[in-house]
């Protein structure tokens, strides 16, 4: 999740509802300017017994933090806690329980960002070894309770943790136990904008299938492929889902400010800290009617606060977020923004994707997103066949689109490599879930101790 700094810059306030959605227009970008930004978590761990440590124990997370420090990034704090770190590429994050997140740099293209990827990685190991901590690739903690957790003291988490029981019945587990990998892609206009999120909401559960890595939940299986992508199914309606409107005619800036504003509130930064605003309305603050903040209109900061506490499977920003994929090692990793840098970023590539979804009704929509958390590749979709059946046309889709960019490494390697895990899962139809479940049901005996020593980084 976003990491709030007080940056000095100026900060407009809102006068107008058109504001809301110029802020849209100025993520516009041209095509020679069109960035890929990864972003990846991990769960971290004791070596000695896989428990999860909290921020202020010797060798916890705040000793992470300040070890990575070595390598050139500066820290970030709030309330006096090192929350976070800055540097060359992007921000290292901690989400509520203490998961480790990298929100990478915009980079030109694939081998830069795998290339981000393996030094981000290759820094946490090397402090992780000094401390005895390890860290875990998967989309939902395989074996811990919600009591086993830590809480780390960042204040929208607080605001947060306190209004998900009331508006949903896993909105704790979304927080605590769940890591994913996103890609954040940029547009150039709204046209572009419109098509690309309705290819990228219409094939969200593809991604989700290809990368479900979640079947087990406190040291058993719980009948998903990916559960992480089954709890936001109950984690807040207000703020998920598929957006039916999104598919409308004339879908654009307007009318996802709209939706936005619709969404409920959690909280508003002020001077360091964060006022719990929980259920009330962006609506009534453009009035200056917000009972947390009475008199006081929004900032241009609010707004972005605010388009941040939305988790549909795509979200708007100045970006796009594409955000239906489970955590996962470090191939995964370098697969997500393959996939989606190859449909999104290629004209060609963009119509022939849509062209693969542009029939379904939004009726099939909605049951393929419900049925693939548990179905993966076997959802039906509509016309009477299954996910898998589409699976492999999608990935020559973007394969090709991958090749129209021309992105070579020093080596002569282009950026169409990467899809390989995903190519693998097609061919044998087998997620990384149906692989630790075929590892716990056979060689593991039942054993998830063994996920630590097979699955870490």
């Amino acid at each position: 999740m976003s990491t709030r700094e007080e940056t000095g810059k100026v900060d407009p306030v809102i006068e107008d509802r058109a504001q809301l959605i110029e802020f849209f227009a100025t993520g516009e970008k041209p095509r020679d300017a069109w960035r890929i930004g990864t972003e990846h978590e991990k769960f971290v761990y004791r070596t000695a017994d896989h428990r999860a440590p909290s921020y202020h124990e010797r060798g916890g997370i705040r000793d992470l933090l300040m070890g990575l420090t070595r390598f050139g990034w500066e820290p970030v704090e709030e309330g006096g806690h090192v929350i976070a770190l800055r540097g060359p590429d992007g921000t290292v994050s901690l989400e509520p329980a203490g998961q480790l997140e990298l929100s990478g740099a915009p980079l030109e293209n694939l081998h830069q960002t795998c290339a981000e990827t393996g030094r981000h990685l290759e820094q946490v190991k090397a402090v992780g070894d000094e401390l005895g901590l390890g860290f875990l690739g998967l989309g939902m903690w395989p074996d811990k309770t919600r009591a086993e957790l830590p809480i780390m003291p960042k204040g929208r988490y607080a605001i947060m943790l306190r209004h998900m029981p009331r508006v949903g019945t896993l909105g704790l587990d979304m927080m605590l136990r769940t890591c994913t990998i996103q890609v954040n892609l940029d547009y150039q206009s709204e046209a572009d904008m419109a098509k690309k999120f309705r290819v990228g909401l219409a094939l969200q559960p593809l991604a989700t299938a290809l990368f479900a890595n979640s079947p087990f939940t406190e040291g058993k299986p719980n009948g998903f492929l990916s559960f992480r992508s089954h709890i936001w199914s109950d984690t807040d309606p207000h703020r998920t889902g598929m957006l039916p409107f999104v598919f409308e005619d004339g879908f654009g800036y307007e009318r996802y400010a709209e939706y936005a504003l619709d969404v409920p509130m959690y909280f508003v930064f002020r001077d360091g800290k964060y006022i719990d605003a929980a259920g009330q309305s962006f609506r009534d603050f453009l009035k200056g009617e917000l009972p947390a903040l009475p008199g006081e209109k929004p900032h241009l900061s609010d707004w972005s606060d605010h388009l941040s506490t939305a988790f549909p499977e795509v979200r708007l920003k100045t970006f796009l977020e594409m955000r239906g994929a489970d955590g996962g090692r470090w191939s995964r990793i370098c697969a997500l923004p393959a996939l989606w840098v190859g449909l999104l970023y290629d004209d060609t590539a963009l119509d022939a994707a849509w062209d693969v979804v542009k029939h379904w009704s939004m009726e099939a929509r909605e049951a393929l997103r419900g049925d693939v958390p548990k179905l993966g590749l076997d959802a039906p979709i509509q016309g009477g066949g299954k996910l898998k059946d589409i699976a492999g046309e999608v990935l020559e889709i973007a394969a090709s689109g991958l090749r129209a960019r021309g992105a070579f490494d020093a080596s002569g390697s282009s950026e169409v490599g990467f899809l390989e895990p995903l190519q693998e899962v097609v061919r044998t139809g087998r997620p990384p879930a149906g692989r630790l479940l075929d590892l716990y049901n056979g060689p593991w005996n039942g054993d998830l101790n063994r996920i630590y020593e097979e699955f870490s980084f």
